[in-house]
């Protein structure tokens, strides 16, 4: 596991924040990607079951090794997905299904339901994408406050110590950012983040 720091910004977040990631994320289909965590995105929802679950079993195997490293006394939650919670399918939530899992079996407080997103928002890296700005969907390109506006999150997040699980964090795009801070401005004792991927 590696750690890093997420700087405040003048815009997204306040305090400088404690990071950590498993592996640098370095484009899909390049040699030692964990070109697992797209394939677990499942996009447009047609990727066959065999792929998901292998892809959900690398993940199971990245995620279990680190998080076995962090204080039990943590409270987990998830950043959401771009889209509303409730348009996407069981197959398309496997990130999050995988995470809650190790929650319960490391014995971690669960908080993987703490911050719901209920508006769409634009999927980021398909906006980046020649190739996918098309697919990006409705929404915003991240701006700051947009957790606050586009997520119902829950008051019990109020006095936890959080760490803030992500599938890749890139600096430039700032949802992790701004997740942190509307965590720490709806009460958060602290937070701390972790992704699978840091993009280089």
């Amino acid at each position: 596991m590696n750690k890093f720091k997420i700087y405040a910004n003048s815009e997204y977040l306040k305090h400088t924040i404690q990071g950590y990631f498993h592996t640098d994320y370095v484009r899909y289909g390049n040699p030692g990607n964990p070109d697992y965590l797209n394939d677990l995105k499942n996009t447009f929802n047609s990727y066959p079951k065999e792929k998901l679950h292998n892809a959900a079993t690398k993940l199971y195997n990245a995620l279990k090794e680190d998080l076995s490293n962090f204080d039990r006394e943590f409270t987990v939650c998830v950043v959401p997905r771009s889209k509303a919670q409730n348009s996407y399918s069981l197959e398309q939530l496997f990130f999050k299904g995988v995470v809650k899992m190790l929650i319960k079996e490391l014995g971690f407080n669960d908080g993987s339901d703490y911050i719901i997103r209920h508006t769409d928002t634009k999927t980021t890296h398909l906006a980046h994408s020649k190739k996918g700005a098309e697919f990006a969907g409705n929404g915003s390109m991240p701006y700051p406050g947009i957790t606050k506006d586009t997520c119902n999150i829950s008051k019990d997040v109020k006095g936890k110590y959080i760490l803030l699980i992500d599938d890749i964090y890139t600096k430039s795009v700032n949802i992790d950012e701004d997740a942190i801070q509307a965590l720490l401005d709806n009460g958060a004792k602290s937070v701390i983040f972790y992704a699978i991927g840091k993009t280089k």
